[in-house]
């Protein structure tokens, strides 16, 4: 296995170079690693269990594996998908580690097709094997259904500002307020593209300005990582574009991700989201039309599914945008966070039992009763506006 630790120049990245080791200076996921957060829990008590990361780039994937094995004082075997198979599993089976356990991580583990999968499965059931996934793919539709039953699934999100500030810090690389604004909101809550682009304009300009970050973005020759930064620019674009409703910009930039090879069904998955986020009641169709593509682009697969996709991504281009049901649950789950588990009305709960019945469960339940059947404490509001 190559050793892609360094750059074209020999140096290490300096995304490499200040990787937390512990869990002390790690940054984000503090629904995982807080105190006595379920991750931080199976680290401190060296518990050994499979489990895939869900998140997006740069979000401390690759960092919490490490930071996991070296807990268990296990051997570390690291893979990408996209390039490994078959034969770089039975490696790892036949090296001999002696009594050190073995733990796979196995970066973007959707790309495993169901027979590379279905390969790795009894060595993970049997405990040969410690699988440590990670993937920006739902696991559900990515992962086969027999080895996501014996994997725990942790969920990750994109960082914060605070924690990309104090990430940035750790450079040490001198950086003005107002680059350094801009540079977290490019990234996106992705700490390894906002220290790869400083590390870059580092070395080549010396200083650090909004220009010089801004320059270094726009320099194609840095954008190496085509899976990851470039990956994720591209889809931000088509997305953006769709919402815009322009076509053509939609078009160009599904071209670019059909000649990268990009997967189909994540740019369709894209599609069938944007419908409901972006268009919803204003053309309710739109759903229908988006999972018709998804169900083509399964089916047919490239070279032919890419038409498919340009149907689809012209309609929904054109389609009139409403942002109201994304709006609407959002404002719910705010509430629902802020509250808890309000109390439920009597009159619209079930009563399956004769005591239930005693105490007025759904005593007044009139089928197309008026009143809000929310909790009282929310009876004025409107999520959704008509």
């Amino acid at each position: 296995m190559s050793d892609t630790r360094f750059g074209l120049d020999g140096i290490e990245p300096l995304a490499v170079t200040i990787r937390p080791v512990t869990l002390d200076t790690f940054e984000g996921q503090k629904h995982l690693v807080g105190d006595d957060k379920p991750l931080r829990r199976a680290i401190e008590e060296k518990h050994r269990f499979s489990f895939v990361f869900w998140g997006p780039p740069g979000t401390g994937k690759t960092t919490l594996a490490r930071i996991y094995a070296a807990s268990l004082d296990a051997v570390l075997f690291e893979l990408s998908a996209v390039s490994a198979g078959k034969q770089d599993i039975k490696t790892i089976i036949e090296t001999d580690t002696g009594s050190k356990p073995k733990i796979l991580f196995l970066d973007e583990i959707h790309r495993f097709n169901k027979s590379q999968q279905d390969f790795l499965l009894p060595y993970v059931e049997s405990g040969v094997l410690t699988l440590v996934g990670a993937t920006t793919e739902n696991p559900s539709f990515e992962i086969i259904p027999a080895l996501l039953s014996r994997c725990r699934v942790f969920v990750l999100e994109s960082l914060g500002d605070d924690a990309m500030k104090t990430i940035a810090k750790r450079t040490r690389i001198p950086v003005p307020k107002d680059a350094l604004d801009w540079l977290i909101k490019m990234a996106g809550g992705d700490a390894r593209q906002m220290i790869t682009v400083l590390d870059n304009a580092k070395r080549l300009y010396g200083k650090i300005s909004l220009t010089s970050l801004k320059e270094t973005v726009q320099s194609k020759h840095l954008r190496y990582d085509k899976l990851g930064e470039e990956h994720y620019n591209t889809i931000s674009a088509f997305i953006k574009s769709m919402r815009a409703s322009q076509p053509d910009a939609a078009l160009y930039y599904l071209a670019r991700m059909v000649e990268a090879g990009e997967d189909p069904k994540f740019i369709a998955r894209r599609m069938v989201v944007f419908a409901s986020e972006d268009i919803g009641m204003s053309q309710p169709t739109a759903l229908v039309v988006a999972n018709a593509v998804f169900e083509a682009v399964t089916k047919i697969g490239y070279p032919e599914c890419a038409i498919n996709l340009s149907h689809g991504v012209i309609y929904l281009s054109l389609a009139k945008k409403d942002r109201r049901v994304y709006d609407s649950l959002r404002a719910a789950q705010a509430d629902v966070k802020k509250y808890g588990n309000l109390s439920i009305p009597l009159k619209v709960r079930n009563p399956v039992t004769k005591l239930m019945e005693d105490l007025a469960y759904g005593k007044g339940y009139e089928k197309y009763d008026e009143e809000s059947y929310l909790p009282d404490k929310l009876k004025k509001k409107q999520y959704f506006k008509q």
